[in-house]
């Protein structure tokens, strides 16, 4: 078996160590005898997204969000969208995240255009939402328990299609009100959350990467891992978060 790995934007978005989630991603899969291929794809590239088994869009702050709208909208946000609609696995991460949406308006009323791959919008606040949390997935996502690490001060509101990646139970998650964590529609999955947010949570990098095999494969079995240093470090920062 092999996947191949699309990294979108690592040189403008990589906030908190988000490049971190490609190498936890390149390992389990090395440790298992599975071959991986990482693209890198920066502006003005232009990878064949359908091509590749799972897409990587880390972090950034809102000038570099507004940096890329040029790139994006010279046909990449279609490509993303096509991707998408075809079932290719993304993981997106806080900027990351907010682009794949509809909008995002900041808070003095500035609205910039992204995406629209996913049902959901994002408006800017004075007030930042920062601190280590914690929020249980879905059943559909896996179910597990996920710690990280959010600053944002954008609050995102999902809209009917798209469902929430998990439940915050510490923290702020998409906006602070709702109790609702990231988004997943088809095979996206979206989160707030930095740290980065795989090494420390095993057991949802292994659903990701399930997710994006057996569309490509078919039903398969991942070999399990010892996962002692990631699990403990995991388990200590749920100790903290919940006193």
């Amino acid at each position: 078996m092999n996947l191949k790995i699309c990294h979108m934007y690592p040189d403008v978005l990589n906030l908190y160590g988000d490049r971190g989630n490609i190498l936890c991603l390149r390992r389990r899969l090395e440790w298992r005898g599975i071959d991986v291929t990482v693209e890198s794809a920066g502006i003005g590239a232009r990878p064949k997204l359908a091509e590749c088994d799972l897409v990587f869009i880390g972090g950034g702050q809102d000038f570099e969000q507004e940096v890329l709208l040029d790139d994006l909208h010279s046909g990449r946000d279609e490509e993303v969208k096509a991707a998408i609609a075809d079932g290719v696995t993304f993981l997106a991460i806080c900027g990351g995240y907010q682009m794949l949406g509809e909008y995002y308006e900041t808070y003095d009323g500035r609205r910039c255009g992204f995406i629209g791959a996913l049902d959901l919008y994002t408006v800017g606040s004075k007030q930042r939402m920062i601190g280590n949390y914690m929020f249980t997935c879905t059943p559909e996502s896996g179910g597990s328990t996920v710690v990280g690490f959010e600053n944002h001060s954008g609050r995102t509101r999902l809209g009917p299609g798209v469902q929430p990646l998990g439940t915050v139970t510490s923290g702020f998650g998409n906006n602070g009100e709702d109790k609702t964590e990231g988004a997943r529609f088809k095979n996206v999955f979206a989160t707030y959350s930095h740290g980065p947010l795989l090494p420390k949570n095993p057991e949802l990098c292994d659903f990701i990467l399930k997710t994006a095999l057996e569309r490509k494969y078919g039903a398969v079995s991942l070999e399990p891992l010892s996962d002692e240093a990631e699990l403990a470090a995991h388990g200590e920062m749920v100790r903290r978060l919940i006193g």
